[in-house]
């Protein structure tokens, strides 16, 4: 049996999405040509602009193409550097420095980086055990009058949802800018951005089943903006680049499925999640549960083995056709453990130890029992090799 519980990472194409990308497949003409092959693109692309806006209530032209999830982070990222300049200094009342978490996607982690290199203040909330951040932490950090706040919705590791209400609250009353990385919460939770009162908001499409090489940047309108990618009229100026007509095709089909499938997915697999929780629970000792009990993905589980490591597992898994993941898909080459769990506290050797199942729309409860039989025998065998474990 193979069983893919790697939907975090990235997820399969829907079949809607793949005949709706394989229709569009003779479209070529370039969207910022006048003639009738450019037109026809570009309407195309309007058309799946008008289907995405609207899921997250937003206005047409707040929304940005871009290549991916991590293009949409750093173009927020850089303006937050460009805000300095003459042009866009009187918009952002002269404030500088950003504030994000210990656990964001490693995307936002090395943008960080990469500005507190260039002379930038960049200050890191710490979470709790579960993964939620410090408010009062970040109250007091406020009193700074950053620029930018950037906290994600939905962890990409562990799945914690965090307090967004309070906050965007807490940002806006500060007079600061509030960004989120929302690629693992588009399309799995209802996200608003007007009644959330959200500035910057990115996502992906291949998180959603949609195609790979192609997100979206929401952007406030009359929020400050300084392009990323320049030497083009492309996105209003904002994005050069000619726009890739078939994934944005492909990316509005997935958000138009999301919209038929989400609710009874979630239902689904808040079910699949808790019995494969319950299976490890009652087969195995020595196991910790990442993230927050109640306000996590429902598709999203971390779990921590004590006393082996998370590659061997990963491999064993992958020899009885099981796909899973150590942690973020975009540091996997990484011997290091998982940043995000040891913010939450975690030592070392259990961060070493964890493995992240992500289920889907297609995962069934005959995999999951699969997934619980064959976990617990490869732990066990394991732990039998292991030279540090002790029960």
């Amino acid at each position: 049996m193979k069983v893919y519980l790697d939907h975090n990472a990235t997820t399969p194409l829907h079949p809607e999405v793949k005949k709706e990308m394989i229709k569009a497949m003779e479209m070529f003409g370039n969207p910022s040509s006048m003639h009738d092959f450019g037109r026809e693109a570009r309407q195309s692309i309007e058309n799946s602009r008008k289907t995405i806006a609207e899921f997250i209530n937003a206005a047409t032209d707040e929304i940005i193409f871009v290549g991916s999830g991590s293009e949409a982070n750093n173009t927020v990222f850089n303006l937050t550097a460009c805000c300095s300049s003459l042009e866009c200094s009187a918009s952002c009342n002269h404030r500088k420095g950003i504030i994000t978490t210990s656990i964001e996607h490693p995307c936002i982690i090395e943008s960080s980086k990469c500005l507190a290199e260039r002379g930038m203040k960049i200050n890191y909330l710490k979470v709790d055990k579960y993964g939620k951040i410090d408010i009062e932490q970040l109250t007091e950090l406020l009193k700074e009058k950053p620029a930018l706040v950037s906290v994600m919705i939905a962890n990409n590791e562990i799945g914690t949802i965090q307090d967004m209400d309070t906050i965007i609250k807490l940002v806006h009353d500060a007079g600061a800018l509030f960004h989120t990385d929302a690629v693992q919460a588009v399309g799995k939770i209802l996200v608003d951005v007007k009644a959330m009162n959200i500035d910057f908001l990115s996502f992906s499409a291949h998180k959603i089943y949609g195609p790979k090489g192609v997100g979206a940047l929401y952007v406030r309108k009359g929020v400050p903006f300084c392009p990323f990618i320049r030497g083009g009229h492309q996105e209003q100026g904002r994005r050069a680049g000619t726009e890739n007509t078939l994934g944005i095709i492909g990316m509005a089909k997935a958000i138009e499925m999301r919209k038929l499938e989400m609710a009874e997915e979630a239902k689904k697999l808040a079910k699949l999640r808790a019995h494969l929780k319950k299976g490890l629970l009652e087969n195995l000792a020595d196991i910790q549960i990442n993230g927050h009990p109640e306000d996590c993905l429902y598709s999203t589980l971390n779990v921590s083995f004590n006393g082996v490591e998370g590659e061997a597992i990963l491999l064993y898994l992958d020899l009885e056709g099981i796909a899973v993941s150590t942690g973020s898909a975009c540091s996997s080459g990484s011997l290091d453990p998982s940043h995000v769990l040891l913010a939450t506290g975690a030592t070392p050797e259990l961060a070493h130890g964890s493995i992240r199942f992500s289920l889907g729309r297609d995962t069934s409860k005959q995999e999951i029992d699969y997934v619980i039989e064959k976990t617990t025998k490869i732990i066990n065998k394991l732990r039998k090799m292991s030279t540090v474990y002790i029960k």
